[in-house]
């Protein structure tokens, strides 16, 4: 076996999947340790890619060149564009997948990947000297092994110490059915990364056979289905329906009348879990004006007869499972192919990395996933790419990608977790970001290929493919701006649908599409027989919204110009926060804590004020100009 990697990635879930894709596709020589290759990119909870805030998560792993949008792709049965009725900057993509699917394509897509290595086994501890990564020590096959590596990625999901829950019943495990990760938390710790212990649910599985949907709503996808990836790739499975039923008052009185058994309630439990996920538990407990609650049934494939009830995730013992569920219409005679449980876990303080995701105490060692204290697999597989590239990027010299807050919702996340810091389980939403309307789904591409070109993860291919858009978008905005639609008959009916009163004087195709009422078609309309502007429906999107909301999209690029003015104002290594007049004794130990590179970092942790930034910025200037910019803490 051979001892010597350039990376290590810890974990195979959909963290690790895109660290070690990413790293080993820059054409760095990688190794992927995990427990079980049969768990390789198991999605564990819900069969399902996307969601508000999340299907932008998984543009933007696609644009830089990873796998999770193309995996969504070729293995979803349904997909679903969401907000479609609301604006373009919260419009999230969503698709459902089948399950075994998704999993065995993203593990054969691993296996078959160049200078990626994957063996099973668990590691037991990390070697570090000198503050830098040297080796990790994994027992495969009842043998202790070393391998030499120059950086270490932890992936490890909810398996670091993970406690399963039903009920009474505890056993230990990350996973139904795997075991746990014991010796790692205690190498974290003995590292110094603080520890957190955080929770997350499942709810139970149910076989399709014994449910009655004749009476429940149907939920169908989009038709035609929209892809995730902006590759050549396409939707080649059925797609199919899933049924929308609700909880009702008896389901709250029995659940109401059993929490003394919930571990979440007896004390059982003490991680704390998600707010924007809750079990059913909390939401009867927390909403009690709620007479109900809403409840998908989803396909967990396509040759599986086991339904997933999205909205019930739960820890409850499993009589009290099989009674409430059996409370609900269209489950009244439900049979159980798993019940559902909750998993208890230690992360880390997220604020111990920087903006790399590299650690801040050990060089070469990153982190990436629920081990940073988020939730769900688009949160893991956006850092396991950034943990990736970062990685690699290292290895060969070269200098760090950090994604700002103003480019990229990958980069929301990044700055949160690690500026802030979590004390629940962290999920993403169109609303975390200040600049939703400029970093929207259909502009990915635009926002972040140039980068996967740069380093290396987009094709040649794909690169000339997201040219030939770029020309064309702009080539299309020249037409319209030099074409002028006069007042005619048959403009005036084109118009006239649109609800728009006809023309009194020449407008160009550009201004006229920045009128609410119409879209590309009427402009398309207005255009023929002269002027063919014939574009695929995705570019067509793009323009129209760049075009529209073109005076909103300025003033977001006025406050990423003065966001990067203030990354410009570095804060030197060593810089005592402790002697900076005018900040509280609050704020000065979360800058010591934080360590903020620059003034923009420091912008963002919680109770920096813009006071605070103005002295901290007279500070450095005032330290400059007396050489003493290297002050000691």
């Amino acid at each position: 076996m051979k001892q010597k990697y350039q990376i290590a990635v810890i974990g195979g879930g959909h963290a690790g999947c895109e660290a070690a894709l990413a790293s080993a596709r820059m054409g760095v020589d990688t190794v992927l340790l995990t427990l079980s290759k049969k768990s390789i990119g198991v999605m564990s909870c819900n069969p399902c890619i996307g969601g508000v805030g999340k299907g932008q998560l998984v543009k933007e792993i696609d644009a830089l060149g990873g796998e999770m949008g193309i995996n969504a792709d070729y293995t979803g049965i349904q997909f679903r564009r969401l907000n479609t009725r609301k604006g373009s900057a919260v419009q999230s993509s969503r698709c459902q997948s089948d399950k075994r699917l998704y999993a065995e394509r993203m593990h054969k897509i691993v296996e078959d990947q160049a200078r990626l290595t994957v063996l099973e086994g668990e590691v037991k501890g990390l070697v570090e000297e000198g503050g830098q990564i040297r080796a990790v020590t994994v027992e495969s096959a009842g043998t202790l092994h070393t391998f030499h590596v120059e950086c270490a990625i932890i992936t490890s999901g909810t398996f670091m110490r993970g406690v399963m829950h039903c009920g009474d019943s505890l056993s230990e495990g990350g996973r139904v059915g795997e075991k746990n990760s014991v010796g790692l938390s205690d190498d974290l710790a003995r590292l110094g990364f603080p520890l957190l212990r955080l929770k997350t649910g499942t709810p139970p599985r149910l076989f399709a056979g014994s449910l009655d949907v004749s009476k429940l709503s149907e939920q169908w996808g989009d038709s035609p289905p929209q892809k995730f990836s902006f590759s050549e790739t396409n939707i080649p499975l059925p797609q199919i329906a899933c049924h929308l039923t609700f909880t009702n008052e008896e389901t709250h009185r029995v659940i109401a009348k059993n929490l003394d058994r919930s571990p979440l309630y007896s004390g059982k439990i003490q991680g704390i879990g998600p707010r924007y996920c809750p079990s059913i538990e909390d939401k009867v407990v927390k909403f009690p004006e709620k007479p109900r609650h809403q409840i998908f049934l989803e396909p967990e494939g396509l040759d599986t007869d086991w339904i997933y009830p999205n909205g019930v995730s739960t820890s409850l013992p499993q009589d009290v499972q099989e009674a409430f569920i059996r409370t609900i219409p269209g489950c009244e005679k439900a049979e159980f192919a798993r019940f559902g449980y909750a998993v208890e876990y230690d992360c880390i303080d997220a604020r111990s990395l920087h903006h790399t995701l590299e650690s801040k105490g050990v060089k070469g060692l990153y982190l990436a996933g629920q081990v940073n204290g988020t939730s769900g697999y688009e949160e893991a597989g956006a850092q396991g790419l950034v943990a990736g590239i970062n990685a690699a990027l290292k290895v060969r010299g070269e200098e760090p990608m950090i994604l700002s807050r103003a480019e990229s919702y990958i980069g929301v996340m990044v700055d949160d977790l690690v500026s802030k810091g979590v004390t629940e389980p962290y999920r993403m939403f169109t609303s975390r970001s200040e600049y939703r309307l400029s970093l929207r789904e259909d502009n990915a591409d635009a926002r972040l290929r140039p980068i996967g070109i740069r380093i290396g993860l987009v094709s040649k291919e794909e690169g000339k493919r997201f040219e030939e858009k770029k020309a064309l978008i702009e080539s299309t905005l020249k037409k319209m701006k030099l074409f002028h639609v006069k007042q005619s008959e048959k403009n005036d009916a084109v118009l006239g649908r649109a609800g728009v009163p006809p023309l009194f004087q020449p407008e160009s195709l550009l201004k006229l599409l920045k009128r609410p009422e119409i879209d590309f078609q009427t402009i398309k309309d207005l255009a023929a027989p002269e002027l063919d502007l014939n574009l695929p429906a995705a570019t067509a999107e793009t323009l129209e919204i760049e075009t529209k909301y073109e005076g909103y999209i300025k003033i977001q690029a006025q406050e990423r110009e003065r966001l990067e003015r203030l990354q410009h104002t570095r804060i030197p290594d060593g810089f005592s926060f402790k002697t900076v007049d005018g900040l509280s004794f609050e704020v000065k130990e979360k800058l010591t804590h934080s360590q903020p590179k620059d003034l923009s970092e420091a912008a963002r942790i919680s109770g920096v004020t813009p006071a605070a930034l103005t002295a901290i910025l007279a500070s450095l200037r005032g330290r400059k100009r007396s050489g003493s910019a290297q002050a000691t803490v």
